[in-house]
């Protein structure tokens, strides 16, 4: 097992936890808010997540590009966790597609929404960002347990 793979898994249970506590403790907790007040707190967390989301995405995106280049570069390509890595990488990359294509966009959107006037289309906004965030999730959490499965067997 190498430093890098480490770091990568640090790295990347922190961005599966960080998408699990905003799917399952932030969102539920948002949609108790009358509109303004929900709106708001969704601007600050926008505000706020935009910065701290991607200082932990890139070292895991990068530290599993270089962990899985690594290792298949070395002789251990195609061996013991080499798939479960690259299964992996895939789920990032099923993350930073829904991430850059869905919720980004949608984010910047919601930052110009006024408190007040929220648009009409507001709800069916925050319901298809909702399942982006449920993808979102599902990736980060795939990703996580796939780099640990490669590194579990790696040590077997």
């Amino acid at each position: 097992m190498h430093t890098l793979e480490l770091i990568n898994l640090f790295f990347a249970g922190l961005l599966a936890g960080a998408e699990f506590v905003v799917r399952f403790g932030v969102r539920s907790t948002i949609g108790v808010l009358d509109p303004p007040s929900s709106i708001q707190l969704r601007q600050a967390l926008i505000r706020t997540l935009r910065v701290a989301v991607p200082a932990v995405y890139l070292p895991t995106m990068l530290t599993g590009i270089a962990a899985t280049a690594w290792n298949g570069t070395t002789g251990h390509g195609g061996g013991t966790g080499f798939t479960a890595q690259l299964a992996a990488m895939a789920a990032l990359l099923g993350w930073t597609v829904v991430t850059f294509a869905g919720t980004v966009p949608i984010n910047i959107g919601i930052l110009d929404w006024q408190l007040d006037t929220p648009p009409a289309d507001a709800p069916a906004i925050i319901r298809h960002w909702e399942r982006l965030d449920t993808a979102r999730t599902c990736a980060a959490s795939a990703a996580f347990a796939l780099f640990l499965t490669s590194v579990g067997l790696q040590l077997a």
